[in-house]
């Protein structure tokens, strides 16, 4: 934080409170860039809060002011903002999160306007047209993802590597999964990527994630945008344009750590596993590598 950086209540979720129009000392003429965070005590799993920060510094180290508004179950979504982000629960919380987003309306309205949205894991499902939530139940989502989930018969857990689909202009996605869903794309929904090592949407044809529009879906966490900057900046270009580049040695070096030493490992974990459960005459665990996911970085 520089000398010039506003100063807020602190806040789990590093965001400046709702109900302020502008940070202080936003520079004048330029409205402030608003990331609408949902629910993140609610859907908040493995450092999803993250992903609002990431996004608040990485435009700000642009020039560019920020409002990260912070929505409480109960509290209105609001409907004029640029950025949305929703993270990973479980199915008590995504079924409530899901029904209370319903209700209200205000992301189905933003998402009309063209407001660029993320859900991860239990929040990407939400977007899609229906989940199993409480109990196994069929559960109806918000629809702005063409996505129905089912459920995997083993969870997958572990790192993840996914080779971007070309027409979304990413470079190679990283994370960390977690989840028990099966998630399959309708012909509305491309795919954010195809996986090399994990499991990603476990549909049968490799695929990551989903992207409609500027409704985007991933199982990604880490949080995801920390470990893929250029996916950061894809959703910030929706709302600003073109951006400046940024000095990104240090993700650089963690990414190049993580693709040249970790997600190996992980691989190689993954086919011991299938190897051993063959002789064994079982079926492989599914997990993608997650005892290989600790390193340290050189």
């Amino acid at each position: 934080m520089s000398p010039s950086d506003p100063v807020v209540p602190e806040d789990v979720s590093g965001a400046v409170p709702a109900g302020r129009s502008e940070p202080p000392g936003t520079p004048s003429g330029r409205d402030p860039l608003r990331i609408v965070h949902i629910y993140p005590h609610l859907l908040g799993t493995y450092g999803d809060a993250g992903n609002a920060l990431v996004l608040g510094q990485r435009a700000r180290s642009r020039g560019i002011p920020v409002e990260i508004i912070t929505v409480q179950p109960g509290e209105p979504v609001p409907a004029q903002g640029d950025i949305y982000l929703l993270g990973g629960g479980e199915d008590a919380k995504q079924t409530a999160a899901a029904h209370e987003l319903r209700e209200d309306g205000g992301i189905l309205v933003a998402a009309r306007r063209g407001a660029a949205i993320l859900g991860i894991c239990a929040g990407y499902q939400l977007l899609g047209e229906t989940f199993l939530g409480v109990g196994g139940a069929v559960t109806p989502g918000l629809g702005l993802l063409d996505v129905r989930t089912g459920r995997l018969e083993q969870r997958a857990v572990g790192n993840i590597l996914a080779r971007p689909a070309a027409d979304t202009w990413l470079p190679d996605l990283i994370g960390f999964e977690n989840h028990g869903g099966a998630t399959t794309l309708g012909p509305g929904a491309g795919a954010l990527g195809y996986v090399t090592v994990g499991v990603g949407n476990g549909d049968g044809r490799e695929t990551e994630g989903a992207v409609q529009g500027v409704v985007f879906g991933t199982y990604l966490h880490g949080p995801a945008l920390a470990l893929n900057p250029a996916f950061a900046d894809r959703l910030l270009a929706t709302a600003v344009g073109d951006l400046a580049p940024l000095d990104d040695l240090l993700s650089d070096r963690l990414r190049h750590h993580r693709l040249t030493e970790v997600l190996p490992a992980s691989a190689r974990a993954g086919r011991v596993d299938r190897i051993t459960a063959l002789l064994r005459g079982r079926k492989p665990t599914g997990a993608s590598g997650a005892t290989a996911s600790l390193s340290e970085v050189p």
